[in-house]
């Protein structure tokens, strides 16, 4: 099978027969075989009986009914999960994103060998509250994961099977899918620029609070992937050097107490003793829990899970 297509859903049922009627116009004007994957995310409307319509009329059909909403990155794991295709493409199901660009993501995998294309909506259809915290937050993302994208979060992105099978998308992290990839092995991550529709039907499933959301997540994937296997190179360094400078504080007190000031006031009624003590006790925590994440990682049973690309 050469494609398949994952749409996370919730509450679309008024767009669901159009998404997948402009879909199959696309996959057939090019002979692509394919599976179009619903994953219904707890939605309370009549999505998931949309979807059993369109599967009695659809072979190509699949779907997946969630018991509750549990969120885009438990719908994306599942759907990675089930794909059978060599490319996976995902697009949101509120017919924003254009099944129109999938001829050209999927040439970008299979012919120029990108192991992820993530679309670019430069030319956005949302208000300036949606649009400006956007901006901020790709630009960070940017400078932090050292991935040049545009729009991280864009929901149409297109992958190599390999990349599917061996990311794994918990929480909110589906906004660093790009992220989890490279640092799963798989580096070559391009851009398209793509058409962005205006919403049709009902309304944004997504508030403010996403961006602030976005941000902390930004701040646990790169640690994650940076120091996930490794703690105590973060921890330890740290807490390290808080020790040392709190000692290096506390000597020169103390020499200045014994051989300059010897009349002066007594330590304890410096300032500086107490913050020489609180940078020592400081750095002994985190020396501490750098040790205690690298013993609790060191029974984990992904610690020698790692990604073999080719074997002779």
């Amino acid at each position: 099978m050469q494609i398949s297509i994952v749409v996370p859903l919730y509450n679309e049922d008024e767009s669901l027969p159009e998404l997948h009627d402009w879909i199959v116009r696309v996959m057939s004007e090019n002979n692509y075989t394919y599976e179009i994957i619903f994953i219904n995310d707890g939605s309370t409307d009549n999505s998931w009986n949309v979807i059993q319509d369109l599967k009695s009329k659809d072979d190509n059909v699949r779907g997946i009914k969630f018991q509750r909403n549990y969120g885009k990155s438990a719908a994306l794991h599942v759907g990675f999960e089930a794909t059978k295709g060599n490319v996976v493409i995902t697009m949101d199901a509120d017919l924003q994103d254009s099944p129109d660009e999938i001829p050209e993501l999927y040439k970008m995998i299979t012919e120029e060998g990108y192991d992820l294309v993530s679309g670019w909506k430069k030319k956005r259809y949302d208000p300036l509250s949606k649009t400006i915290p956007t901006k901020i937050y790709n630009g960070v993302n940017r400078m932090m994961s050292g991935i040049k994208l545009h729009d991280m979060n864009c929901g149409l992105k297109a992958y190599r099977k390999e990349v599917v099978k061996s990311v794994e998308i918990f929480g909110e992290m589906h906004r660093y899918i790009p992220v989890i990839a490279k640092a799963a092995g798989f580096p070559k991550i391009g851009e398209k620029v793509v058409q962005h529709q205006e919403r049709k039907y009902g309304k944004t499933k997504f508030g403010m609070n996403r961006f602030i959301n976005g941000f902390l997540d930004m701040f646990t994937i790169t640690f994650i992937t940076r120091f996930g296997k490794k703690p105590m190179h973060f921890f330890g360094l740290i807490g390290t050097l808080f020790f040392i400078l709190g000692f290096m504080f506390a000597f020169w007190l103390g020499i200045d107490k014994l051989f300059i000031n010897t009349s002066g006031r007594l330590i304890t009624q410096r300032p500086e003793f107490y913050l020489a003590l609180t940078s020592m006790i400081i750095g002994s925590q985190l020396f501490l829990a750098g040790f205690i994440a690298e013993l609790i990682g060191r029974n984990s049973p992904t610690r020698n899970q790692y990604l073999i690309e080719k074997e002779i």
